[in-house]
């Protein structure tokens, strides 16, 4: 189970959705349970698992259906759940209507046990965190006393009368849970037991690393596709006006422009760290109907939101710091704008737009035939270029213009201040991939830092929108080398910008939560 508004799945209007609805599964499990469509279902063995939120419907599903069953003097519908990932709601008042064999997995470096009873490095040892004692105690004694210490990987109670528990504690960190070996073997290894099933293949026997390691290379393969794929485009009689020659490169600094060079790379990649956390605060007063979790058209992804306005933000700053540069020192020293790539007439303009659109609409057609009859798209554990309903081109439409902001700033100074004559193209593209991401990495680096050494993760509340960081890196990482053989293909700044605000947005809408109300 996942929560509602990800992935291919709608969103629902009600506000408390895991509690009410079990992000469907409540009626999922009616609806085969009652149903005789299903003859191939042991409806007397059904399970539910999720993690992190949808941990919590796990929870409430045991909860739901436990209160049904007592209701109704029954067996549960669910007779087994496996929660990864979230034990806030491990209460008493929710455990005790448990009527379900039930398993626990939570990451031992979870960045959000700072909500937990205990503190510090205390919140995640599932031995002996209050939410796992209780887990254990109400499945064995029905009641929160009896265990002082859990004793991790047992098997507690008896699988025939429902009240089996288990523990486990994997050393790893919150959002690399669902990928990990341990954790998956643990999960298998508990439905194995409580369905009493007598596999051939081994809890061991895991090849979905396999799939995950293939389907990498075609997310890199596809996007590499993009650079050939416009090179050929180019050459059509349409859009060879588009391709202008390559502007002379700036000519090697003085001891005085390197010293102003460095600078405003560390100062822009300083500004981009000490921005982000406070524009995700921002977007909680501009966007409140998306930071609540309410259905609406204006800005729906809560995620995404704080994403943008750090973008735009630093977009802006990517510009002033460009050109205060070039007024001051570069003008003075051989730089003129004619080595930016900037003149472009309004016809060509158009058509670098028309080309954009073209080269994503094949991009994204090419992704839906492979889907189509493979089942199967481009997706790496947290990333993933993925299929996308309809109305995601609403959604990229909106929030395209602003990325736009960011990527025409980076792909100015990638071409602009970072093309220097005799310097090799490898380690210029390299300078520009590291001075796009630096600030996001010493986001991460402070984080984690800190975690390690006090068992608290540096940024509490917003610690998700730290972990979303992971998946925007690496994006913004390669930006500067597309940046800067688009440039190289057409002899101007803007061709790179477009064709990768429209395919990196849309990969990244297709990542986090949408509300939007359908």
């Amino acid at each position: 189970i996942d929560p509602y508004a990800q992935g291919l799945s709608s969103s629902s209007r009600q506000r408390r959705s895991a509690t009410k609805e079990g992000y469907g599964m409540f009626d999922l499990i009616n609806h085969v349970h009652g149903s005789e469509d299903y003859d191939f279902v042991d409806k007397t063995k059904m399970g539910v698992t999720g993690h992190s939120m949808g941990g919590n419907a796990a929870i409430r599903g045991a909860n739901y259906f436990g209160k049904e069953a007592a209701r109704l003097n029954e067996e549960s519908k669910l007779h087994s759940i496996y929660i990864s990932g979230y034990v806030l709601t491990l209460r008493n008042s929710i455990l005790k209507h448990f009527q379900s064999n039930a398993g626990v997995s939570y990451a031992l470096y979870d960045e959000g046990a700072f909500r937990n009873k205990l503190k510090g490095w205390d919140a995640g040892n599932m031995q002996i965190a209050p939410e796992s004692l209780r887990f254990v105690n109400w499945g064995i004694y029905n009641k929160a006393q009896g265990e002082t210490k859990i004793e991790l990987g047992k098997y507690y109670g008896n699988a025939k009368d429902r009240s089996l528990r288990v523990v486990h504690n994997e050393p790893v960190l919150h959002p690399f849970q669902p990928y990990n070996f341990e954790a998956m073997q643990n999960q298998i290894e508990f439905f194995v037991k409580t369905f009493e099933i007598n596999p051939s293949l081994t809890s061991k026997n895991q090849i979905w690393h396999w799939k995950e390691f293939f389907t990498l290379l075609n997310m890199i393969a596809a996007l590499i596709m993009i650079i050939p794929l416009t090179k050929l485009i180019l050459g059509f009689g349409f859009f060879k006006t588009i391709k202008k020659a390559i502007p002379n490169p700036l000519p090697r600094s003085n001891k005085i422009g390197r010293l102003i060079f460095w600078f405003i790379f560390f100062l822009g990649a300083g500004i981009a760290s000490i921005t982000f956390i406070p524009m995700v605060e921002v977007a909680k007063v501009l966007f409140p109907e998306a930071s609540n979790r309410e259905m609406t058209w204006f800005f729906p992804q809560r995620m995404n939101n704080s994403v943008m306005l750090w973008a735009v933000f630093n977009g802006l700053v990517g510009f002033f710091l460009f050109f205060s540069s070039y007024y001051f020192h570069g003008r003075k020293h051989g730089i003129t704008p004619e080595n930016w790539g900037i003149n472009i007439s309004l016809i060509d303009f158009s058509k670098t737009v028309i080309l954009s659109f073209l080269i994503f609409g094949i991009f994204y057609v090419f992704l839906n035939v492979i889907y189509f009859f493979f089942h199967v798209d481009y997706r790496f554990w947290f990333m993933g270029v993925r299929i996308f309903q309809l109305e995601m081109l609403l959604v990229l439409i909106m929030y395209a213009p602003f990325f736009y902001v960011f990527f025409l700033s980076n792909s100015l100074r990638v071409n602009g201040s970072m093309r220097v004559k005799d310097q090799p193209e490898w380690l210029s593209m390299l300078i520009g991939g590291f001075g796009n991401s630096l600030g996001l990495m010493i986001i991460i680096l402070i984080q984690y830092l800190v975690f390690a050494s006090t068992g608290t993760v540096f940024w509490t509340t917003n610690w998700l929108s730290v972990n979303l960081l992971f998946a925007i890196v690496p994006m913004m990482f390669v930006l500067p080398y597309f940046n800067r053989y688009f440039f190289n293909m057409s002899g101007q700044i803007y061709l790179g910008p477009m064709i990768t605000t429209l395919v990196f947005i849309m990969i990244l809408s297709t990542n986090t939560v949408l509300y939007l109300p359908l």
